[in-house]
């Protein structure tokens, strides 16, 4: 495993004074909850979070660092909450926003989900949500208190990205791009890319999500209150478990299911998850995450191809990663007309900075048996998607 860059040796070693706190997570909760404050009626969703914390102080090798950054978790999810529902209550005008015809970027990880959500974005009768507005929804802000919002979320990139230099040249992010759903969704399989969190990986498998999805909808629509409306273009590879939960809060979305060889995308995946856990959990334990990936991620292509399955063929459009992992140029106007959208020149002007990669990233390389995992288990377990593959991506 690779040593430590030197600012995360020197965070672990400032933050270790407060690392007991963790043998005692209920304290830590209460502490958080008063500071992030709680809506009435909203007791489930708080007592979830603080499941989540005590299960999340028992993690194995978790690191100072770690501890606190699951508290931060916990607490923006919390304080985000609070300030939807207390929005809703004051301007109740809020639940009657539509949220007519979204577009949702599914698949699996490493698929060119992010690359097709940022050309799907170009558009100007799209609207994709911005990472910093991911981080704290709110209504349409003072420009001071928006430049406040925005440098925040860019300090947390900057953190990203100074623990954790190789993550730029995995999943490159930016305060003001767009982003995924993953931050706005209380529970989209965050904190297990942090730690491995047995018992919040078996809550996270039972439950329904549907009112998590609910939630999301509510988050759009304090977004677009009192703003032009425009179509929204979501993202995130948490989805493709959920389509249940997702088409019953947003009956007419549009779903985009990009597509790509799972051997690829399995091991892509756990590179990712290795370098965003050497975070807060050390010594890593690899084997762990690739089982523990590899479980969710069959598991959730299965729930995938089991909900497309009764979805009208309209509400399904296939994207191979041909289309913008390799021919963008050709890819994205055939994307848009799909959805239903316009290609002008104004959008293949601004193509090319869609899909470039950041300056200076270095090419991302993985291997499989790095994570306990060989190909003929992975394409076994993915085997009725590689068929669904070969008819949607003959090349």
């Amino acid at each position: 495993m690779p040593t430590p860059p030197p600012a995360l040796t020197l965070a672990n070693q400032l933050l270790r004074p407060a690392f007991g706190s963790r043998r005692d997570p209920d304290r830590v909760f209460d502490r958080i909850a008063v500071e992030a404050g709680e809506a009435k009626g909203d007791r489930q969703f708080v007592d979830d979070f603080r499941s989540l914390l005590t299960w999340w102080a028992k993690a194995e090798n978790l690191t100072p660092v770690g501890w606190k950054s699951a508290q931060v978790f916990v607490r923006r999810h919390l304080a985000n909450r609070a300030r939807i529902r207390r929005l809703i209550a004051e301007h109740p005008h809020i639940e009657r926003e539509p949220v007519d015809k979204p577009v949702f970027v599914v698949g699996l990880p490493r698929t060119a989900t992010t690359v097709t959500h940022a050309v799907l974005s170009l558009s100007a009768e799209h609207r994709a949500p911005l990472l910093w507005e991911l981080l704290a929804p709110d209504l349409e802000l003072p420009p001071r208190e928006r430049r406040r919002a925005i440098t925040a979320a860019r300090r947390m990139v900057q953190g990203a990205h100074l623990f954790s230099p190789r993550s730029r040249d995995i999943h490159p992010m930016a305060a003001e791009g767009p982003e995924e759903c993953t931050f706005a969704l209380p529970h989209a399989l965050m904190p297990l890319s942090q730690a491995l969190i047995p018992e919040y990986e078996a809550w996270y498998r039972e439950r329904d999500f549907t009112d998590d999805y609910r939630y999301l909808k509510q988050v759009f629509q304090v977004l677009q209150y009192g703003r032009p409306r425009r179509r929204w273009i979501l993202k995130s590879p948490v989805h493709l478990g959920n389509l249940d939960a997702l088409r019953t809060v947003f009956p007419d979305a549009t779903l985009v299911w990009c597509h790509r060889d799972p051997v690829t995308a399995v091991a892509s995946l756990c590179s990712l998850i290795e370098h965003a856990m050497g975070v807060s959990t050390r010594p890593l334990d690899l084997h762990g995450i690739g089982a523990t990936w590899f479980g969710l991620l069959s598991r959730a292509m299965e729930r995938g191809l089991a909900a497309r399955a009764a979805l009208p063929r309209e509400a399904v459009v296939d994207a191979p990663y041909s289309w913008l992992g390799v021919e963008p140029a050709t890819g994205a106007p055939k994307l848009h007309d799909a959805v239903g959208a316009r290609w002008t020149d104004a959008e293949a002007a601004r193509l090319a900075g869609a899909v470039a990669r950041p300056k200076g990233t270095r090419p991302h390389r993985y291997d499989l048996a790095r994570y306990g995992l060989t190909r003929a288990e992975v394409e076994a377990a993915f085997a009725d998607y590689n068929a669904l593959r070969a008819e949607v991506d003959p090349a």
